[in-house]
């Protein structure tokens, strides 16, 4: 039986013995992490696409479904509510069962719902893209009865989780389980809130905001930083505090770093939306506000990052030997790297040259592949031989290929991104001797060709790593023999299932 990360005091022995009698549901978990996998890889290649799409855009193939317009939200949503959402989901439900000792809240049968309540959610979501049933705003929401739809799912998964930590058998709630919950209850307070609307008839996919202007602005970026803040920051810092110490084998570096962590973190986070704001019609004071809390987030920001790396203190050596592990640290690296340069693109002088370029597109996807995915692999690896009773994984050495291919792309895309958004930008306020714009508009588009097709081929070897991490787990389920073991190399002591 092997030991599960449960803090169990504020001295940072976080480590408990699960109970031996417990029995966890991990069918849904099993459910969740196939799904995360499967969406994982549509969300990548449709990334991919659309990349080439603003490279060529003769791949628009000329039909309203396919257009870069339409194809766009099918891909941030996939990215994150589809794979992320699916990952957040399973590991949740797998954290929750054996820091508390306690099975689900609401036996198989709510656990089901949940599951495949929540793809019927993906799949009318995506439809409704390709359709063009959306609300038309900022993020494309779907329109009304999706949303409805996700409200019940949310609920439901809100009550399992809860209900899970109430009946639970371990008396201390374990840090990991503080994030999930964040994560849980805000996103359901930002999704009521933003998607308020008036259906134009019961029968009928069309209805209207109840905000317009810039209250509607700055309703959507108190939501759209918000779900950054709280669904791909504290719902992926969970996992984070439950696998690298697991995969690490060491408890979390500082109990009391990861109290104040949480809750500068969730104090910080919601106010922090404006900085996307900056010179318009939103008041000057609501700009400032939002700027000042974004720079504040820093701190706190580090203090995860610190709290993660600092836990492998006495085995950085794994990193040579398990690329697992390697996957999760370099994830919160990046988690690190992305949480310094949105507070410094938060100020508004800086500001006033990244916006609405792509060093914004830059920014977020370092965020998004590097921390969001790159973290999400890793518990993924370290879910799959666990959850079908494997030793261990298929290929260790195919989980070496997955990280430096999809390193690569990673850093192929992002400073492709970095440099095409600072040209962009410096093109578009230059000006000539006689105070005329010295650029057209369309010069700055020529300009960022080259880094569009970088951008698109990065993607590429993204989506690559993706699919080799598909084959690995495909063979991992199946029960075969490891590449390494078959060849006669050493293989390392397996770590049991639990």
């Amino acid at each position: 039986m092997t030991a599960s990360a449960t803090a169990a005091a504020p001295s940072g022995d976080e480590i408990n013995q699960e109970s031996r009698t417990t029995v966890y549901n991990e069918d849904v978990v099993r459910l969740f992490t196939i799904a995360a996998t499967f969406w994982g890889v549509v969300a990548f290649a449709m990334g991919t696409f659309i990349a080439f799409q603003l490279a060529f855009p003769v791949l628009n193939l000329g039909l309203e479904w396919t257009t870069f317009g339409r194809l766009r939200p099918v891909h941030t949503s996939a990215a994150i509510f589809a794979f992320g959402g699916n990952a957040l989901l399973a590991t949740s439900l797998y954290v929750v069962q054996r820091t508390c000792r306690a099975s689900l809240f609401g036996g198989p049968a709510l656990a089901n719902f949940l599951f495949w309540g929540y793809q019927l959610f993906i799949v009318l979501a995506a439809s409704g893209y390709v359709l063009g049933v959306t609300q038309g705003r900022e993020y494309a929401e779907p329109e009304w009865y999706v949303d409805l739809w996700l409200t019940v799912v949310w609920v439901v998964y809100l009550v399992i989780f809860v209900g899970t930590i109430m009946k639970r058998e371990e008396p201390h709630i374990y840090v990991a389980n503080w994030f999930y919950l964040a994560f849980i209850i805000t996103v359901a307070m930002l999704h009521i809130v933003n998607n308020l609307a008036v259906p134009v008839s019961f029968f009928g996919y069309k209805s209207y905001s109840l905000f317009a202007g810039v209250q509607d602005a700055l309703t959507q970026w108190w939501y759209g930083h918000n779900a950054v803040g709280f669904f791909l920051t504290a719902g992926f810092l969970g996992m984070m505090y439950y696998f690298v110490p697991k995969q690490a084998e060491r408890p979390v570096y500082s109990y009391r770093l990861s109290i104040i962590h949480f809750w500068a973190l969730i104090f910080l986070y919601i106010w922090a939306g404006p900085h996307h704001l900056h010179y318009t019609a939103l008041p000057d004071w609501a700009q400032v506000l939002g700027m000042t809390f974004s720079i504040m987030l820093w701190m706190p920001s580090w203090g995860g990052m610190i709290n993660g790396l600092m836990t492998l203190a006495g085995a950085w050596d794994k990193l040579r030997t398990d690329p697992v592990l390697r996957m999760l640290v370099v994830s919160v690296a990046f988690y690190g790297m992305s949480t310094f340069e949105g507070p410094l693109m938060s100020i508004r002088q800086v500001n006033a040259l990244s916006h609405y370029t792509d060093w914004t597109v830059g920014h977020v996807h370092s965020g998004a592949l590097g921390w969001v995915a790159f973290v999400s692999f890793g518990a993924i690896y370290f879910l799959v031989p666990r959850l079908w009773g494997r030793a261990q994984l298929y290929s260790l050495k195919l989980v070496e290929v997955h990280f430096w291919i999809a390193t690569l792309g990673i850093v192929l895309y992002i400073t492709a991104m970095w440099v095409s958004g600072i040209m962009q930008g410096l093109m578009w306020r230059s000006y000539d001797e006689l105070g005329f714009l010295q650029y057209a508009f369309i010069e700055t588009v020529e300009a960022m060709h080259p880094f569009y097709v970088i951008r698109a081929f990065g993607g590429v070897l993204f989506l690559a790593g993706a699919l080799v991490m598909v084959y690995n787990i495909w063979r991992t389920v199946k029960g075969d023999i490891r590449v390494e073991e078959r060849l006669g190399a050493p293989v390392a002591a397996a770590t049991p299932a639990e």
